[in-house]
C-alpha cells in the first residue's frame, strides 16, 4: 500500500495512488457502477513493487551493497505509525459503538493486523471479504498491507543474495538480470498459482500471498526493464500506453464486481492498465495532456500523499457505522462518512505519517533506530487488544442473579426440550430479564463451532476419519454442508452411547443435494463443492452405511442452472428439487436408512449481536423465521418423503407458535443466524437420536 521513503518523487505515481484509493473507497462506499473499484488495491501492488524494487536495485549498483537495515528502517517510518494509529483507535471505537460480541472478535483481528499475518487470519476463517450474515471486520482491509510486508521480509533477502553471488562473480551488473529471470519465474508460477486456486477457493485465493505475489512482481520486473526500454517508446506508442492502462483500471472498476472470482484472471485488467501507466509516465513522451492532467493535479497529489491513510481509515470508518446503526447507510451517511475520512486522513498525515517519514522525527531516528518501531508497535497493539478484552469481560461478562428459565407447571412428558422451548418463548413474550451465565459465554458465542477432527472438508481433504465409538457394529454417514456439521456435537454423544460408528462428510457452502452452488456472494460455480458430492457418493457406496443423515441449508448464494446462476425461489426450487431426488435415488441403493433433519428456523439479525447491543431483552432478540429459507427447507423434504426417506424436524426443539427464542433455558441456540451453538446441539442429543431411532 505504500513505497519506502527512499524512492524516487514521481508525481504521475502518486496521482495514481490517489486513483487507485479514491476507487477503492468509492466501491466500498456503494458508488453506483464502481463495484470493482476494489481493483484498487492491485493497483497499489503494482506500484509499491516498482517502486521499491527500483529503490532496492539502484542501492545495489550505485553503492554495491544492500542494507536490511536501511530498508526495513524505511518501511517502519513509512507503515508503522500510521497503522499502528489506526488499529488502536478501531479497537476502542467498536467498544463505543459495536455490539460487545463483535468488539470481542475484532481484539484477534487486532494482534493478527499488529503481526502483518491479518490476510493468513481470515483466510483461516474462511472469511469472504464481502460476505453476508454477521459482517465484515472493521480490520478486514489490513490483509492487504501484510501481503506488502511478506513480501517485503523476502525480497529484499533475494536481492541481497543475488548481489553477493554477483559481486563474488566479478559482474556487478549481473544482479539486474538474474533478478529479472527470478521475477519472470515467481510471478509466472504466483499467477498459476492464483488461476488455480481463485476457481477452487476464491475466498481464501483473495486474501493469499502465493496468489498476490505475481502482482508486485510485475510492478519490479517493470522496474528493472524501464531504464532501457523507456528512451526508445515513441510518443504514440507512450500515449496509446497511457490511455489503454486508464481505460483498464476504468473497464475493471465498472465491469468487476464482488461476485467476480477474483484474483485470478480477473486481475490481468487492473495490474495490466496499472503498468501501462506506471510504463508510460517513464518514457521521454509520458502521457498525453489529459492523463498528465489527470495524475498530476493538485487535488490528485493531494490524495496521493494521503492515500496510504484514507485506506487505513475508511473501512473501519464504513464498517463500523454501519454495523453500529445496524442497517445499510443511506446515501448522505455513506458521505458524511467519507468526508471525516477524509479529514482523518489529512490529519494523520500531517501529524503522524510526515513527522516519522521526513520531519524531525525521522532525523533523529537514523537507521537502524526505527526498527525499534516494529516491537513497540506490537506492543500498543497486544496492549490495546488486552485492554480491549478486559473492557468486554467487565461490560458483558456474566454475572448477576437473572435464573435460568425453566419449566412451569404442566410438562411435554415425549420431550423435554419442547416443554422447554415453550417455556422459553413464553419468558421472551413476558420481558423476562436475560439469564445469568449462559452457555456458551455470550462474548464466545463466534467461537461455538463443531469440531470436525482431523477430516476437516473445507480444506479438500480427501479421506475418512472415523468418530464416535471407532469399534461400533452399525455406521452413521452424516453428508452436507456447515448446518450438517453444527450436528456433530449431538451426534457425537449419540454415537458415543449407542455404539455406532460416524463419518462427518461435511463441507461448508455446500449443500448434500447434486445442484451446483456459487460461493457467497461469488458469481462462479463452486468447483470444489461439485467434486466433493460426487466423493461423497463414493464413500457412501463403499461404506454402505446403516444409516445416512442428510442436514443442509437452502443455497443462499443461487443455483447453476444450464450455465446461468439464478437467484429466485421460483428458478431454485425445481433445480434444488431434481437434486434432491437425485440425492435419495443414490442413497436408496447404498444405505440401509435415509434420514433427512431438515433445515434450522432461520434469523434475519445475528442473535450474539442482539444481545450485546444496547439493553436487550429476551423479547426483544426473538425472531420469526425466515420464509425464503422456511420455503425451501421443505422443498428438500418433499423430495425426501417421496424417496421413501424419513423426516425429522427440529423446529419444535427451537420455535414455539411461530417464535424462535435465542436462548433456551441457559442455553444460547445459535452462534450466528442459522448455526447451532455447539452446546445446544450437544444437548438436543437424547431428543435428535430418538427422533432418528438409534437410541432408545
Amino acid at each position: 500500500m505504500a513505497a519506502g521513503s527512499g524512492s524516487r518523487h514521481r508525481a504521475d505515481v502518486q496521482g495514481l495512488r490517489a486513483l487507485a484509493v479514491v476507487l477503492v473507497i468509492a466501491a466500498h462506499a456503494g458508488v453506483p457502477f464502481l463495484d470493482g473499484g476494489f481493483v484498487g488495491v492491485d493497483v497499489f501492488f503494482v506500484i509499491s513493487g516498482f517502486l521499491i524494487t527500483g529503490l532496492l536495485v539502484r542501492e545495489v549498483e550505485a553503492e554495491g551493497r544492500l542494507s536490511l537495515a536501511g530498508f526495513w528502517s524505511r518501511r517502519a517510518r513509512r507503515i508503522l505509525p500510521a497503522a499502528t494509529l489506526v488499529l488502536v483507535v478501531t479497537l476502542a471505537a467498536a467498544l463505543v459503538w459495536l455490539p460487545l460480541v463483535n468488539a470481542r472478535d475484532l481484539v484477534d483481528d487486532a494482534v493478527w493486523s499488529g503481526l502483518f499475518a491479518a490476510n493468513l487470519h481470515f483466510a483461516g476463517e474462511g472469511v469472504s471479504y464481502f460476505a453476508e450474515g454477521t459482517g465484515p471486520s472493521p480490520l478486514q482491509h489490513y490483509w492487504s498491507l501484510a501481503v506488502e510486508e511478506q513480501f517485503y521480509v523476502v525480497w529484499p533477502l533475494l536481492v541481497l543474495g543475488l548481489a553477493a553471488l554477483a559481486g563474488r562473480a566479478g559482474r556487478p551488473g549481473l544482479t539486474r538480470r538474474a533478478l529479472l529471470v527470478v521475477l519472470v519465474v515467481v510471478s509466472g508460477a504466483s499467477l498459476a498459482w492464483s488461476l488455480v486456486s481463485t476457481a477452487a477457493d476464491p475466498a481464501a485465493a483473495y486474501f493469499s500471498t502465493p496468489a498476490r505475489v505475481w502482482e508486485l512482481g510485475v510492478g519490479a520486473v517493470l522496474a528493472l526493464v524501464l531504464p532501457r526500454l523507456a528512451p526508445r517508446v515513441p510518443r504514440l506508442l507512450s500515449w496509446l500506453l497511457a490511455l489503454a492502462g486508464l481505460g483498464a483500471i476504468g473497464v475493471a472498476s465498472v465491469a468487476l464486481s464482488p461476485a467476480t472470482p477474483f484474483p485470478g484472471a480477473a486481475a490481468l485488467l487492473p495490474v495490466l492498465g496499472a503498468t501501462a501507466l506506471v510504463a508510460a509516465g517513464s518514457t521521454s513522451a509520458g502521457h498525453p495532456a489529459p492523463v498528465r492532467w489527470l495524475l498530476t493535479c493538485r487535488p490528485a497529489r493531494v490524495l496521493g500523499d494521503w492515500s496510504f491513510s484514507l485506506y487505513l481509515w475508511h473501512w473501519p470508518a464504513l464498517v463500523i457505522t454501519e454495523q453500529h446503526l445496524g442497517r445499510a447507510l443511506t446515501v448522505t451517511e455513506r458521505l458524511v462518512t467519507v468526508l471525516v475520512v477524509l479529514n482523518l486522513a489529512a490529519l494523520t498525515y500531517r501529524f503522524v505519517e510526515t513527522p516519522f517519514r521526513s520531519g524531525r522525527l525521522a532525523v533523529r531516528l537514523p537507521s537502524p533506530r526505527p526498527l525499534v518501531l516494529y516491537p513497540a508497535s506490537l506492543v500498543l497493539v497486544v496492549g490495546a487488544a488486552a485492554g480491549s478484552w478486559h473492557y468486554t469481560e467487565w461490560r458483558g461478562g456474566e454475572g448477576g442473579d437473572n435464573p435460568a428459565i425453566q419449566v412451569q407447571g404442566e410438562r411435554d412428558h415425549h420431550d423435554e426440550t419442547v416443554a422447554l422451548v415453550k417455556a422459553s418463548v413464553r419468558a421472551a413474550r413476558q420481558e423476562v430479564a436475560i439469564p445469568s451465565n449462559l452457555t456458551p459465554d455470550l462474548l464466545d458465542l463466534r467461537q461455538s463451532i463443531a469440531d470436525v477432527g482431523e477430516c476437516d472438508y473445507e480444506n479438500d481433504v480427501r479421506r475418512l476419519c472415523v468418530r464416535g465409538d471407532a469399534t461400533g457394529d452399525r455406521t452413521v454417514v452424516v453428508i452436507g454442508d456447515s448446518h450438517a456439521r453444527a450436528w456433530i456435537p449431538a451426534m457425537e454423544r449419540i454415537t458415543l452411547d449407542s455404539g455406532w460408528r460416524a463419518f462427518y462428510l461435511v463441507k461448508p457452502q455446500c449443500p448434500a443435494g447434486h445442484v451446483s452452488v456459487a460461493p457467497l456472494k461469488e458469481s462462479v460455480v463452486f468447483t470444489g463443492c461439485d467434486e466433493f458430492q460426487d466423493w461423497v457418493t463414493d464413500q457412501v457406496a463403499a461404506l454402505s452405511p446403516d444409516l445416512v443423515v442428510v442436514s443442509s441449508s437452502p443455497p443462499v448464494n443461487g443455483v447453476w442452472v444450464e450455465g446461468r446462476r439464478v437467484l429466485t425461489i421460483e428458478k431454485i426450487a425445481p433445480e434444488l428439487e431434481r437434486g434432491y431426488d437425485e440425492l435419495f435415488d443414490e442413497l436408496r441403493d447404498h444405505a440401509g436408512r435415509v434420514v433427512v433433519i431438515k433445515d434450522v428456523p432461520k434469523s434475519a439479525t445475528d442473535p450474539g449481536e442482539c444481545l450485546t447491543s444496547a439493553t436487550p431483552s429476551l423479547g426483544s432478540c426473538m425472531f420469526e423465521p425466515v420464509e425464503r429459507s422456511t420455503i425451501l427447507g421443505d422443498i428438500v423434504v418433499k423430495s425426501a418423503l417421496l424417496a421413501g426417506a424419513d423426516v425429522v424436524d427440529p423446529t419444535p426443539w427451537l420455535c414455539f407458535e411461530g417464535d424462535c427464542p435465542v436462548v433456551v433455558g441457559g442455553t444460547l441456540t445459535y452462534r450466528d443466524t442459522d448455526h447451532l451453538t455447539t452446546e445446544y446441539a450437544a444437548g438436543l442429543a437424547g431428543s435428535l437420536g430418538r427422533a432418528l431411532r438409534m437410541t432408545d
